[in-house]
């Protein structure tokens, strides 16, 4: 599997690729574990890499802020994220074709995975539903506490099924009589 990855990540050429013991340029530190770049060797990251720059580049560019020619600068922009967006979905098909032979050649990684993301929702969703909880039960006894306040003893209810009804209809004006 190790093998199939080479050429999407700097420092993973294959062997002999590259100069062994040569000091990496000024632009390139060399960190533990890693292999210089060679240079005019391009892989998916690093297309990615140089187009995000470019379209970056392009936004702040002094050319751009200087120009007077808004559609020349807005198709050099367009131009840049396009190449971006490509470079960027060979990338995530470099990945997918990756997870594609993983699913076939481990089945059960897979699975493991899936199951994991699975536990990891679910608790996710147990703390949102805590949360909503707590919330809920602020704002009943807030609730509770306001009608409290404005419900006077005078003021409840009689018992009884159209107990509403009969308070409801004893604080309004007595209808007008029609004349025969």
């Amino acid at each position: 599997m190790a093998s199939s990855i080479n050429g999407i990540f700097p420092g993973q050429q294959p062997p002999g690729a590259h100069p062994v013991g040569v000091p990496p340029g000024p632009a390139q530190p060399i960190f533990p574990g890693t292999v210089p770049r060679v240079p005019g060797s391009n892989t998916l990251v690093d297309e990615l890499e140089a187009s995000f720059e470019a379209c970056f580049s392009s936004l702040v560019s002094q050319d751009y802020v200087n120009g007077t020619d808004q559609e020349e600068i807005r198709t050099g922009v367009d131009q840049c994220i396009q190449k971006f967006l490509d470079v960027a979905r060979q990338t995530e098909c470099f990945f997918l074709q990756k997870r594609l032979q993983l699913s076939v050649q481990k089945p059960e990684q897979v699975l493991k995975e899936d199951v994991s993301d699975l536990r990891n929702e679910l608790q996710r969703k147990e703390l949102l539903v805590q949360k909503h909880l707590a919330k809920l039960h602020h704002w009943q006894q807030v609730l509770e506490d306001v009608s409290g306040q404005h419900r006077k003893p005078t003021d409840l209810p009689p018992p009884g099924p159209l107990a509403f009804l009969e308070q409801a209809s004893a604080s309004l004006p007595p209808a007008p009589l029609k004349p025969s």
